[in-house]
């Protein structure tokens, strides 16, 4: 855990502590000053910077951003207030605090002290702009010929040459993330596919979620059932088994509890007999749908991708159908590591909150809940083992490849098929997946993760 994560935490832990003890409306406003008084040595350049920075992580805890502030002298405590009676949930997902930004430089390639200006020169002779000159006995790069192609960096034998990454920017995988004339970042959300990347990667975490924590904390001081919805990865991020885990979900406050990989089954289900339709109907290529964050890149940025795309709902869709059926009345949380699924969960009328596994993680350190420690009773209906790996990369597809081998799609065994994978999005995949859309790539299965190893790895894990 770095910095930035335990300060995230410790500031949810104890807004939760607070908020269910009644007492956060009193308190909110002076736990910038407990949590960095006077005497705290600075992380930022002076303890008031990182009292304001808190200031703005508790706005966001509450579903704001720093751009809705008009007057800075304006208390938390009205903040919380207008939480509270607002069931607004449309606000983009992401908010850049400028005030933490540092202003970082442009990702650029640069040439360290460890240039020698040796002989050899291979930087001079391989740059296609003519960019490098040895100036002095060491390299020298004109920014303004410059296309950072980065050749000068792989020949040269001393390592000399590095880039001077935007961390932001460069874990983009769909250039959404830029500067302002202020020089302080901005995420366009007509480019942006919510996956998160910008969050996890700027080290002085500018980059903040805005929280539902607030609504469902007050249906549980409310009373209200709560059905917790817990994706498949779940089993990756907490210590103990998945019955202590129901356990201690029930003790946090949540009514019932609905494996999403039960919803997962149905997505299987689907999507195999979908994609033995397309086959016969002549179609070359389907992709996977589980993915929202693959949705918004299909919308935003591969639009002749469209027609390949997988019409079946995700696991998360399915089982907000199955709560809605059953709880009627009821409270619907989503619990993962994604942030993509606030933005499906928009345009979803069967989920009501989505929280993450940080937040998840908050819940049980502010109630002293010791997992491995609960009393545990045996699932009413536990998931397919197959359908709780749909969290991993390929686990859509191995998914799949087990419900054709059932005896129902006997008759379609004749139609192979040729599974492909894209593992995590970068803008190197991103350019293969164009090629997929031109029809230039072999496979007519093609699942696509748009996080490193799969949802297990997504911006709000606790674990990875």
């Amino acid at each position: 855990m770095n910095n930035s994560e335990r300060t995230r935490r410790q500031l949810m832990i104890r807004f939760i502590q607070d908020f269910l003890e009644d007492r956060l409306a009193e308190t909110i406003d002076r736990i910038p000053v407990e949590m960095r008084p006077r005497n705290y040595q600075a992380d930022r350049c002076c303890i008031y910077k990182d009292r304001a920075m808190l200031r703005y992580r508790l706005m966001a805890l509450m579903g704001f951003g720093m751009e809705e502030e008009e007057d800075e002298l304006q208390l938390l405590k009205s903040y919380l207030t207008d939480a509270v009676e607002s069931k607004n949930n449309t606000k983009p997902i992401l908010t850049v605090c400028t005030v933490g930004c540092a202003g970082c430089v442009d990702s650029h390639v640069q040439v360290s002290n460890a240039c020698v200006g040796c002989f050899a020169r291979p930087c001079v002779s391989i740059c296609p702009k003519k960019a490098i000159a040895v100036v002095n006995q060491r390299s020298v790069i004109d920014r303004a010929k410059c296309i950072d192609c980065g050749r000068c960096m792989t020949v040269c034998p001393y390592k000399a040459i590095i880039r001077n990454p935007l961390p932001c920017e460069d874990a983009c995988p769909v250039g959404a993330i830029s500067k302002g004339d202020d020089e302080r970042v901005r995420i366009n959300f007509e480019r942006c596919i919510y996956c998160g990347k910008c969050f996890r990667a700027c080290p002085f975490s500018t980059i903040m979620i805005r929280s539902e924590l607030v609504g469902i904390l007050q249906a549980f001081k409310e009373g209200k059932q709560v059905i917790a919805m817990i994706a498949p990865s779940i089993t990756e991020q907490f210590p103990g088994t998945i019955e202590q885990l129901f356990s201690a979900l029930k003790l946090a406050g949540f009514s019932e509890i609905i494996e999403v990989a039960l919803g997962a089954e149905l997505t299987t289900r689907h999507e195999a007999e979908e994609f033995f339709e397309r086959m016969e109907r002549g179609d070359k290529l389907m992709t996977s749908s589980c993915c929202p964050a693959w949705m918004e890149t299909v919308k935003k940025h591969v639009p002749e991708m469209t027609p390949m795309v997988s019409e079946t709902p995700s696991p998360m869709a399915f089982t907000g159908q199955i709560a809605a059926e059953k709880y009627r009345n009821a409270v619907k949380v989503f619990i993962g590591p994604c942030l993509a699924k606030r933005r499906e969960a928009q345009s979803d009328p069967n989920i009501d909150f989505v929280m993450t596994f940080e937040a998840l993680g908050a819940l049980f350190a502010a109630k002293q809940i010791d997992i491995k420690s609960v009393t545990v009773e045996p699932l009413e209906h536990p998931a397919a083992s197959y359908a709780r790996n749909f969290a991993k990369s390929c686990g859509v597809t191995e998914a799949i490849l087990h419900e054709i081998n059932e005896e129902s799609f006997c008759n379609k065994k004749n139609t192979k098929i040729e599974e492909k994978f894209i593992n995590g999005l970068d803008r190197k995949s991103l350019n293969l997946i164009k090629l997929y859309a031109k029809g230039g790539q072999s496979g007519n299965f093609l699942e696509v993760m748009v996080c490193n190893g799969g949802c297990v790895g997504g911006p709000c894990s606790l674990a990875r």
